[in-house]
């Protein structure tokens, strides 16, 4: 019987459970058009020269429940951690990949990071624009 590839340490993430959509961010969305909202997904590469703005993420998509690899903004994913993946679909996805995280923590400082970086995208993309009411979006249901 042949042994699974190695484990590897990742940055989870989980996408949120409503994001701001539409004409001055009015209107609210589940999830994202890939993944559901709550969904777990591993980061797995990024655009550096984009401020991380756009990261790569595999995990079970929303319509078909297979995994998937897409690029998708940070300011839609939060619940940043370092975990020990053992999935093989998951790390042959992440070997074709250019971000290397080198041990568990590295992989913890990088979803410290992430996490920062998606809070900050989420707080200036609508730009001061007030939110609906009632609001059902992350930072409106997370106590800071």
């Amino acid at each position: 019987m042949s042994e699974g590839p190695e484990p590897v340490w990742l940055v989870a993430a989980n996408v949120v459970f409503h994001r701001r959509y539409g004409e001055g961010g009015q209107e609210l969305r589940p999830g994202t058009k890939s993944y559901r909202g709550g969904a777990k997904v591993y980061v797995i590469g990024g655009h550096p020269g984009m401020g991380w703005e756009q990261v790569t993420t595999v995990g079970h998509g929303r319509h078909t429940g297979a995994y998937i690899t897409i690029d998708m903004a940070a300011r839609n994913l939060h619940g940043f951690r370092a975990e020990l993946v053992y999935s093989p679909a998951v790390l042959r996805r992440y070997e074709d990949s250019w971000l290397g995280y080198g041990g568990r923590e590295q992989a913890d400082e990088r979803a410290r990071f992430f996490e920062r970086v998606s809070r900050e995208y989420r707080a200036s993309h609508w730009g001061g624009v007030p939110h609906p009411d009632p609001c059902l979006c992350h930072d409106c249901l997370t106590p800071e």
